[in-house]
């Protein structure tokens, strides 16, 4: 096996996260720290190995291709220009252009006006949402957040149904992350539709690995059993900064439905109505103010739909055809819930109860004098594509050397030197043309500093 250089640029986000907190197995009891912070961006180091004979073929590492071509302006708002401009203050109504704004492609209509029809009918809806600190409600709040809003309409449209809400945010991740968790914490639930958004936690730094997995994320949603509905979400930092227009296009090729809060609430900041510190505390995150106007925008979307539901037929949106190679239509991830072909050489320990980053279950290892040649091994794992998801830390962190069938395969840093706060975040770590079991090792390196390592599992497609 030909191991070329892999260079895993990794995606980090800003949010309320925890650092590990549990038992080590010698008595010792770890406190949970918290820190709140703008979305950052970390790189990783690279590896180069040489070869091995008669093994199976690793893909080139596609981390460094270049984005799709032809990718839609993310400011051209030329679409919007025919609705009527307003002034808009916090306390009015969101207005035709915001309106017009926001509906960046109002999509197939089908399977929603199909879930309004049976909500309609009096039979129970699930309503989902999947996505990073947004999703999960910072500085919105549980009854605040966007998600809570829009499920309050559907609750008081659909009196006579019973509405199942799944808020499945996790801040600091993207598409990546969000794919290889959908089965666990959105597909496992049933739901009838599911609103995604993840524009502001993918990067332009990983964008041919975000665009793959956006991809597989909507393929995976729409194909589930229970034939969900699909609603794309555009959100954006203060500068504009948003992967918006990428996320458009897959959605765009699939005709599904993407609201953009980025660009109607930018118009209006732009046209001095109201001051980005009316709508964020920070420089990403909508307050309460801010996830009020989304929840606005969906809504409207949504009461268009209901009152021509009736009206709507025809064909579903085709997924047929992929818009990229959908390499992670099988995406899963193995934590200590769910998988038990594993070693713990040295000080390593499984806490299968304790929450890191908002991830249940770890790997945990603490230096007592030294990490003595502990690694974490993960046998006879069958996939075709790799990676880990890890304790991302401002101290005690370290390189871990990963090996693929004794094979150096990356080396992935888990240091934050100067950091916001500690959070779960992945890698990529090799590739194969076919799926095929392997064996993989996680080995710290000793570094000076170094003091904890947190494994949160393996991310496998």
């Amino acid at each position: 096996m030909k191991l070329k250089k892999i260079t895993a640029l990794m995606l980090a986000s800003a949010l309320l996260l925890a650092t590990a907190a549990c038992d080590n197995g010698g008595g010792e009891n770890n406190g949970e720290n918290t820190s709140t912070a703008p979305e950052q961006t970390g790189s990783q180091t690279s590896v180069e190995s040489g070869e091995e004979t008669n093994a199976p073929s690793k893909l080139p590492d596609n981390t460094e291709e270049p984005p799709p071509s032809n990718v839609t302006d993310l400011n051209d708002y030329s679409y919007a220009d025919g609705a009527a401009d307003a002034p808009y203050s916090l306390d009015g109504t969101i207005t035709d252009r915001m309106i017009a704004l926001s509906e960046l492609n109002k999509g197939n209509q089908v399977r929603l006006a199909s879930v309004m029809k049976k909500a309609g009918e009096g039979n129970d809806i699930t309503v989902a949402y999947i996505g990073g600190s947004i999703t999960q409600g910072v500085s919105g709040g549980d009854n605040g957040c966007y998600a809570k809003l829009v499920t309050n309409w559907f609750e008081s449209t659909f009196s006579n149904s019973k509405i199942n809400y799944v808020r499945a945010g996790i801040g600091a991740t993207g598409s990546y992350i969000g794919v290889h968790r959908a089965d666990r914490d959105v597909i496992s639930q049933k739901p009838d539709i599911v609103f995604v958004e993840f524009s502001v936690n993918d990067t332009t730094e990983n964008t041919r690995r975000d665009v793959d997995s956006y991809d597989s994320l909507l393929r995976k949603l729409w194909n589930s059993e229970s034939k969900p509905a699909v609603v794309c979400i555009g959100m954006t930092q203060e500068n504009g900064t948003s992967v918006q227009n990428y996320h458009y296009d897959v959605a765009k090729n699939y005709d599904l439905p993407f609201i953009s809060y980025r660009n109607a609430i930018l118009d209006v900041i732009k046209n001095g109505h109201i001051k980005w510190k009316d709508i964020s505390d920070d420089n990403i995150h909508p307050n309460a103010a801010g996830h009020k106007v989304l929840s606005e925008l969906i809504i409207h979307y949504l009461e268009s739909v209901n009152s021509s539901k009736d009206d709507i037929s025809g064909d579903e949106s085709d997924f047929s055809s992929a818009y990229t190679k959908d390499h992670y239509s099988e995406a899963s991830l193995i934590t200590p819930a769910n998988f038990e072909a594993f070693d713990e050489t040295g000080n390593f320990k499984c806490i299968p109860d304790a929450t890191f980053g908002n991830f249940t279950g770890y790997w945990l290892l603490r230096k007592q004098g030294g990490f003595n040649g502990a690694k974490l091994v993960f046998k006879d794992v069958e996939a075709k594509n790799f990676g880990l998801l890890f304790g991302k830390t401002t101290k005690a962190g370290t390189v871990l050397d990963v090996y693929v069938d004794g094979e150096l395969a990356a080396n992935i840093d888990t240091r934050f030197p100067g950091g916001w706060g500690n959070y779960a975040e992945a890698a990529k770590i090799v590739s194969f043309e076919e799926k095929g079991k392997h064996t993989i090792e996680i080995v710290p390196q000793d570094m000076e500093d170094a003091s904890m390592i947190t494994i949160c599992g393996l991310l496998i497609s």
